[in-house]
């Protein structure tokens, strides 16, 4: 730190003197990021800031994902977009249309003249954001996949064993019955209904959401997640709602309060809800690999990320990009990673990082902490289970939600359900694909 601040007292006193001095570059990084992540955030830009004097990297939080994009749309028809936008996962068919707006990495790194290697990248999470030549478009960041959390002492007081948590949804309805019986209020919830119960449970099961290898291949995809595999798990949780076993909690994370809190005994959410779990929950619990259905051929796959990735816009200086580059290269450091990934229960995007995690015992000092890394790699990736990328799927998952609400309300069986998300979203898909067609 001592020498952080006697070189910035140095370039003061060079900057105020006659002497001519090379400003910094500065590199607009906008994100949203909030609370203890957002800290981390900004421990990131500073770790790069102190590494080299020429660039310094701004972060700026914009609001959410959806908020900071429309933002960040709005800046670069004025001219003044941020050189670096954060988007989640389900924006980049969004993304990858804008082609004017955007800088793929790839390009970026190889015009900028810094070091890049595709293959040191997690194939899982590299996979989403690389187009079929293998090309990465953005640079995969907070990554995550769900995972199932199970409340140990509800376990034990329901004359389970807390050391076997349920492998297959058979032995789940099992264990929810004598949880139910035990006095359990409430047995299982879920956070993000879509990404967990259709989007990661069609990979999970090696079952396409849609065609085109699910919207990679081209934008002229259909939907096809009204498949019976699919029927049969929605109805199931239909089920489980109307026999009490599952409390819906919304759309989002609402769900992970419950379990932390104690309320729930079983959740299936997002692995980067680790940290905040260890840090409430007053009872032992356990991180596991998502149930399966032992009766679909192959199961279980592999899983699939959610999260977001690193997107450079276009019409930048080039001494910009190549302070952008260098960034990236800073983040992809195996340390960097591996600390990131063990701070917020984000996976590491490298399998350096991975490995130096491994070595370094933070696995069996923290239980569970590799559970998203092993279930991502259960399997190589297919055309079912490499990711997706369908246009408009910020709304997509909206409809796939609301049909989803309406056979755990009583109100559809899953069949109809699902046929009008399928119905409905390929309305969505047809009118991304004519746009990107003008485009």
């Amino acid at each position: 730190m001592k020498l952080t601040l006697a070189a910035a007292a140095a370039a003061a006193v060079v900057t105020l003197s006659a002497a001519p001095a090379r400003a910094q570059v500065e590199i607009q990084w906008w994100h949203s990021m909030t609370g203890a992540l957002n800290e981390r955030v900004i421990e990131l830009a500073n770790g790069f800031n102190a590494s080299q004097k020429d660039y310094k990297v701004v972060p700026v939080f914009k609001g959410s994902y959806p908020e900071s994009m429309t933002a960040a749309i709005a800046a670069f028809r004025a001219g003044n977009a941020p050189h670096i936008l954060q988007v989640f996962e389900v924006g980049t068919a969004t993304m990858m249309a804008a082609k004017g707006a955007i800088k793929p990495v790839h390009q970026l790194m190889k015009e900028s003249g810094v070091e890049f290697d595709p293959k040191v990248y997690v194939p899982a999470v590299a996979g989403y954001y690389t187009d079929r030549k293998g090309n990465m478009l953005s640079l995969p960041f907070n990554s995550s996949t769900p995972v199932f959390y199970v409340n140990k002492d509800a376990f034990r007081k329901a004359g389970l064993d807390p050391e076997k948590a349920p492998k297959t949804w058979r032995e789940f309805a099992v264990a929810a019955g004598k949880l139910k019986a035990s006095g359990q209020a409430c047995v299982y919830t879920t956070g993000w209904p879509s990404w967990v119960h259709i989007e990661n449970f069609s990979a999970w099961h090696n079952l396409p959401i849609g065609t085109k290898e699910n919207g990679i291949a081209g934008t002229d995809t259909q939907f096809t997640f009204n498949s019976p595999q699919h029927v049969a798990h929605i109805q199931m949780l239909g089920d489980f709602a109307k026999n009490g076993w599952f409390t819906y909690a919304g759309r989002r994370n609402e769900a992970e309060a419950k379990f932390f809190s104690g309320e729930c005994a079983m959740l299936t959410s997002s692995s980067g809800a680790q940290a905040n779990i260890r840090k409430n929950a007053k009872f032992d619990f356990s991180v596991n690999f998502l149930p399966y259905h032992d009766n679909v051929a192959g199961a279980p796959q592999n899983s699939i990320i959610g999260g977001a990735s690193l997107w450079v816009m276009s019409g930048k200086k080039p001494a910009d990009y190549k302070g952008v580059a260098e960034f990236f290269k800073y983040l992809s450091r195996p340390e960097v990673q591996a600390k990131w990934h063990q701070d917020t229960g984000y996976v590491p995007i490298t399998l350096a990082a991975a490995e130096l995690t491994r070595k370094s015992g933070y696995y069996e000092k923290v239980p569970g902490s590799d559970i998203a890394m092993r279930q991502l790699n259960h399997k190589p990736p297919t055309a079912n289970s490499k990711g997706l990328r369908f246009g408009n799927f910020v709304q997509g998952r909206e409809v796939i939600e609301e049909e989803i609400e309406a056979v755990l309300a009583g109100k559809k069986d899953a069949k109809t359900a699902l046929d009008d998300a399928v119905r409905r979203g390929n309305e969505l898909l047809r009118r991304f694909a004519a746009t990107a067609k003008d485009s």
